[in-house]
């Protein structure tokens, strides 16, 4: 506790707070001096004055503050008339600072200076007093470099210590990617992996049925081999060192290629039975790698999400424009024309979306659209329109973070 104090005390920030409480600290003792040993010459308020001035230095210049603090209180110690107390205080303040905050050659350097300048100060009285004189020294030179290198050690024990808790968090997410590797491999995995096997194998069995049975087939294989592909390369990256921490995330589309998956996702859901009108920059292939992932899975996301809720046969329009560097995107639907055998219509199947939405209780696929959205810096707009329902955002420019 009384280490965290005195870190805090001492801390660079707050130099310019430390050498402010001193010059005034010093303007009250010239003008108090409750044990005033006589008149102050000019020269020695020119002294004191000096000594003041060169406070506010040390904040951006400790070590060209402190040479000259030095030698402020050797000169004033030379030529003044009385003892140079405000000099002699600063110039001790100005090492103490030094030893804070630069490398200990410039404390060496700076140590010394501070040595000459009390060797010049008290000339005329070392060879009567030693003892005394080095009991000065210790106590004008000594004492500043013995806290200095006290709390210059308390502050490394301090990184140290946080960079230990910095490693053990890195240990402890890596630990966890590593089980959520093995939970995706073991579970997730194998099992798209025996779907996949299971319609290739119905696919020679049923060659010679209905060509759109086939065609079923084929895009249900498709769909789960690419979607194996990629669990295969998110393992990949959840058990790759390299990658824990440095936020760049799961990538597995190259940029260029993304006006492509964005059409291939929408041919998917044309397969499906839905009818789609999709308007695509053909800019968006300029987009970085962050913002290029966020637009293709909020698209598949959004159009999985009009055909669970308005229906396979409904209308759904896709936009992703660029406009100064950021991306517009917008899926809407016509609310399907299956929605009114269901029960309550559309009016009752806008209501369970709007409700999921203002209670603040969305399915997971719309809570990690907007979580990725939010990531990147925009805000995801979910919400009726007309018999359907529109999502939109703004990925603004530059929102890579």
């Amino acid at each position: 506790m009384v280490t965290r104090w005195v870190s805090r005390l001492f801390d660079d920030r707050y130099a310019w707070l430390r050498l402010t409480l001193l010059a005034l600290s010093g303007i009250g003792y010239l003008l108090l001096r409750p044990h005033a040993d006589g008149p102050y010459a000019p020269v020695d308020w020119a002294f004191a004055a000096a000594a003041l001035a060169i406070c506010p230095l040390g904040v951006r210049w400790p070590l060209a503050a402190a040479l000259t603090s030095a030698l402020v209180f050797g000169l004033a110690g030379w030529f003044g008339q009385v003892e140079p107390v405000v000099p002699q205080v600063g110039a001790t303040w100005a090492v103490l600072e030094l030893t804070l905050r630069v490398p200990t050659r410039q404390v060496a350097v700076g140590l010394a200076a501070l040595l000459a300048g009390y060797v010049l100060d008290s000339f005329d009285g070392t060879p009567v007093g030693l003892p005394t004189w080095l009991y000065g020294v210790a106590l004008t030179v000594g004492v500043p470099l013995l806290i200095g290198l006290n709390i210059r050690a308390a502050r490394q024990l301090a990184r140290q210590a946080d960079q230990r808790v910095a490693v053990e968090a890195l240990a402890a997410r890596a630990s966890e990617r590593a089980a959520i590797a093995r939970e995706l491999h073991d579970l997730v995995a194998h099992h798209v992996a025996s779907m996949v096997l299971r319609v290739g194998v119905a696919r020679h069995v049923l060659a010679g049925s209905d060509p759109r049975v086939g065609e079923v087939f084929d895009d249900l294989h498709a769909s789960g081999s690419a979607a194996l592909a990629d669990l295969r390369r998110l393992v990949a990256v959840l058990r790759n060192p390299a990658t824990v921490g440095d936020g760049s995330g799961y990538v597995p589309i190259d940029p260029g290629a993304l006006p492509e998956a964005l059409a291939e996702t929408v041919d998917r859901a044309v397969r499906t039975g839905l009818t789609v009108e999709a308007t695509i920059d053909p800019e968006v292939a300029t987009l970085d790698a962050v913002r290029g992932l966020a637009v293709l899975r909020l698209t598949q996301e959004g159009l999985a999400n009009v055909s669970r809720h308005a229906g396979p046969t409904a209308r759904a329009r896709v936009s992703v424009r660029m406009r100064d560097g950021a991306v517009h995107w917008e899926v809407s639907d016509d609310g399907g024309a299956d929605a009114p055998a269901r029960p309550g219509g559309d009016g009752a199947r806008r209501g369970v979306r709007r409700a999921a939405t203002e209670n603040g209780e969305p399915g997971h696929g719309l809570t990690g659209m907007r979580e990725r959205v939010e990531l990147l810096g925009g805000t995801l707009v979910a919400g009726p329109d007309g018999a359907g329902w529109r999502l939109r955002t703004v990925l603004p420019a530059g929102a890579t973070r």
